[in-house]
């Protein structure tokens, strides 16, 4: 992971900066799909309550030739300003950028009840529970195209290190194993 683009979201009356940055995380989904890509990894360096308003993709530089020339974001372009594949930086630190996944949902919940393992005061006591453990921070907010469902992908952000690790990335870009440059 040599090099990186990066795309800077730029404020607009028509959509949010979460919205917007939605929208592109689906169109690169897809394309990280179509490319069966499991060595693009992906960063926010302004990453705070929300991920903020730059989004990096980090791999080599024939990796993001490769996404640079699929045009994939679109339209979305009007909304951004996307830089040329740039080289990362020296001197500098690394950390996993990771999905962070609740233990318990209603869907986990309704597996339980329709399997008959869980059921009368067992589930006020798991709603109940689950209210305690709702996940907060920065999320993606993503559409399903299979079934057009929405659903949230919480993004945390694992400690600094000094050395890179290597691993693979799915097709969201994330890892929890894998680093990418952190600047």
């Amino acid at each position: 992971m040599d090099c990186y683009i990066e795309i800077k979201l730029l404020q607009n009356p028509e959509f949010t900066l979460p919205i917007l940055m939605n929208a592109i995380f689906t169109k690169l989904h897809k394309v990280l799909y179509d490319l069966n890509s499991t060595t693009i990894g992906v960063s926010f360096p302004n990453y705070n309550l929300t991920l903020g308003n730059i989004l990096r993709l980090h791999g080599n530089e024939a990796q993001l030739n490769q996404m640079k020339t699929n045009s994939w974001i679109g339209t979305l372009s009007d909304y951004c300003v996307i830089s040329s594949i740039k080289s990362v930086p020296e001197n500098i630190q690394y950390r996993v950028v990771y999905r962070k996944q609740p233990t318990m949902s209603h869907a986990k919940l309704k597996r339980l009840i329709n399997r008959g393992s869980i059921n009368g005061q067992d589930i006020i006591n798991y709603l109940k529970l689950k209210e305690k453990n709702i996940l907060k921070g920065p999320y993606l907010e993503l559409k399903s195209n299979s079934n057009n469902n929405i659903h949230r992908r919480y993004i945390e952000l694992g400690p600094l290190k000094e050395n890179p690790t290597k691993g693979k990335f799915d097709f969201f870009g994330l890892s929890k194993e894998a680093t990418i440059p952190w600047f």
